[in-house]
């Protein structure tokens, strides 16, 4: 994930605006580390998903109703899959369902027979998975700029919730600061 020093994770409704090179290579170590990247489909759309390029790994979409293009690369290539309410309408693609009416993520995440599962966002997708306390580690990139606007925090629509999360690390390039935090033991 990336924000800006003032909060914001996008710049005219993507986060491309905030990053950096080194912020990307950063990104694509992680990717690589992870069985499955789990996305929400706005972020899909706004940042133009494509195929993994790490052979095997797979893209989880995340949507209430499933109203995504079939035809994208992302799923012609078989490397992406839907992550839909038991309740959502049939769809083209392959998918895992949780929940009636809402999306149960803990039960969709627990049919996954995968070691590393990587959340690359957006806010609305993060806010579930803290609502869910499903988040053991956040890294996080802050970027160095003020963007001002109204862009969605890292975690939106999410009630209020303390989870005590720990440094682990933290980096520095070109001033943007690349973190990685835990969760805080009991």
């Amino acid at each position: 994930m990336v924000a800006s020093v003032d909060g914001t994770t996008v710049i005219d409704h993507r986060s491309t605006g905030l990053s950096s090179a080194v912020d990307q290579a950063v990104l694509a170590v992680l990717r690589s580390l992870a069985d499955v990247v789990i996305v929400g489909a706005g972020t899909v759309r706004a940042e133009r998903y494509g195929p993994p390029k790490k052979a095997g790994q797979r893209i989880g979409v995340v949507s209430r109703r499933g109203d995504i293009d079939p035809r994208l690369p992302l799923f012609t290539s078989g490397a992406g899959f839907l992550i839909l309410p038991e309740d959502a309408p049939h769809v083209e693609v392959a998918s895992v369902r949780a929940g009636v009416g809402e999306l149960d993520l803990a039960g969709a995440l627990g049919q996954l027979d995968v070691a590393v599962v990587q959340a690359e966002g957006g806010p609305r997708l993060n806010g579930a998975l803290l609502e869910a306390d499903l988040i053991d580690e956040l890294n996080l990139t802050i970027s160095p700029q003020l963007a001002g606007g109204d862009g969605p925090r890292l975690t939106s629509q999410a009630h209020a919730a303390s989870r005590r999360m720990q440094l682990a690390h933290v980096m520095e390039d070109d001033s943007f600061l690349f973190t990685r935090y835990v969760r805080a033991r009991a």
